[in-house]
């Protein structure tokens, strides 16, 4: 997993990454929780992640853990399922890794825990300092896009932490996904400390410094792999049910007026679109046909819209008469369009600029598609034809 993101979240084209972009310019559908207090020694004694404290010539600095416990991975499952996201988050400050001295590296990252976490298990072995920016409780590419991962964040942090008396170089290593929020020179200018963007995965970072600091191609390449994309899935399926209550009380509805009664059929068509859209087609995005988002959430939910007709023709599923096959080829496919294009900022494929013209272009003829559905309904029911 990538040590700045920890769960990546609405956000830009990251081969963009390394220019210096506008927070402002940057799509980025993250709530934040409101600015997190640096904690004491005393009360971060508690934490089962702090391992100890080391001395340091500013002071005690807690001296984390890179084991996960099961705590850790069960607080990990349950955020991404939207449970107690904006509590999930850690004191701003600077830590410990192993027994680090005045020539160890210093590594930046966000006080969502998450991402910490990401970044900790890999330190194992190595001797560092880890400074935690206030990111307002989100991941480091999202932090940047708002500006909590910021220039003015940095330099505070340094001052805060009184960074110059701990360490005797000038070198600052913060996460790649963080560049487009940072302005390296300026940092430099105002705070003494030079800033090198690390790799982008947490798990190439003892490479990284047996390379003298040096990354590769490979370490700055963004991967968006199977398991990424599970993983947001679940993210995804969660943030989309709002859509479907809607979808359900809809469904309800069309068989109240069309029979008068519900049937568990009834539902099953709509449940089907909305796990195609929010969960279905992130999985299996680099496979569908097609580049905008909209496009693979119609083709999928067109497939499941199939699948029902001909299910009810090959009488597995309840037979689907013409009409109602009319009425589902209109509305189901733009439902699933409408979810998978939610996850155009989750990732890696999309810009800013493309996500815009794609909202202009496909939520108009989602619309119509929907209403022309409706419509459809309404006359077939009211109007015998």
């Amino acid at each position: 997993m990538s040590w700045a993101a920890g769960g990546y979240r609405k956000g830009f084209r990251r081969d963009n990454m390394n220019q210096n972009i506008p927070p402002e310019k940057i799509a980025c559908g993250c709530d934040e929780s409101e600015p997190t207090p640096e904690a004491g020694i005393e009360e971060l004694s508690g934490k089962l992640w702090v391992a100890g404290i080391t001395t340091s010539p500013a002071g005690d600095v807690p001296r984390i853990s890179t084991t996960l416990t099961t705590r850790d991975r069960l607080g990990a499952f349950r955020v991404r399922w939207g449970i107690g996201r904006m509590k999930y988050n850690i004191p701003p400050g600077l830590y410990a890794v192993g027994h680090p001295g005045p020539g160890s590296p210093v590594f930046a990252t966000a006080n969502y825990k998450l991402t910490f976490d990401a970044l900790r298990k890999e330190l194992g072995g190595l001797d560092a300092w880890v400074l935690v920016l206030d990111t307002r409780g989100i991941n480091v590419w999202c932090a940047a896009g708002k500006g909590t991962f910021g220039t003015q964040e940095v330099i505070d942090r340094v001052s805060a932490t009184r960074l110059s008396e701990v360490v005797s170089h000038r070198k600052l290593i913060l996460p790649q996904l963080g560049a487009p929020g940072t302005a390296a020179h300026e940092i430099q200018k105002r705070s003494g400390f030079r800033v090198f963007y690390g790799p982008v995965r947490a798990a190439d970072i003892p490479a990284y410094i047996a390379a003298d600091f040096k990354a590769s191609p490979e370490m700055r390449r963004v991967r968006f792999t199977l398991r990424d994309r599970t993983k947001l899935a679940a993210m995804e399926l969660r943030a989309a049910l709002k859509y479907l209550f809607i979808f359900l009380v809809a469904a309800a509805g069309i068989g109240l007026i069309s029979s008068g009664r519900l049937n568990v059929f009834d539902f099953a068509p709509y449940l089907g679109a909305y796990v195609i859209g929010s969960s279905l087609v992130p999985v299996l995005l680099p496979w569908i046909p097609g580049r905008p988002f909209a496009l693979k959430g119609a083709l999928a939910g067109l497939a499941w819209t199939l699948i029902l007709i001909a299910g009810g023709r090959l009488g597995f599923l309840p037979p689907t008469g013409w009409k109602q096959a009319v009425v589902y080829l209109l509305i189901l496919p733009p439902l699933s369009a409408f979810l998978a294009m939610n996850f155009t900022g989750s990732s890696t494929y999309t810009s800013l600029s493309g996500v815009l013209k794609e909202m202009k272009t496909a939520v108009p003829l989602m619309a119509l598609s929907v209403l022309l559905g409706v419509a459809f309904f309404v006359a077939k029911t009211v109007v015998a034809f």
